[in-house]
């Protein structure tokens, strides 16, 4: 759920409630700059969902050289 930084401020503890079951994405000047998520997050499946999102043929180095030209 998306919410402005001023509408954050004004009703935090209901965001913090809301974190617990939704992420909350936290927007200042149309763009996300925090988010909120559920402590208790399965992190197996959040692993999971990411298997398969290079390519079976990319090596770690390639990896590594895209995330450091996409910083």
């Amino acid at each position: 759920m998306p919410v402005t930084v001023a509408d954050f401020q004004e009703n935090i503890n209901h965001y913090l409630q809301l974190a617990s079951e939704q992420d909350v994405f936290i927007m200042q000047d149309g763009k996300i700059i925090a988010r909120l998520t559920q402590p208790q997050q399965d992190r197996v499946s959040v692993a999971k969902s990411l298997f398969g999102v290079l390519p079976q043929k990319t090596t770690w180095e390639e990896a590594m050289e895209e995330r450091a030209n996409s910083l």
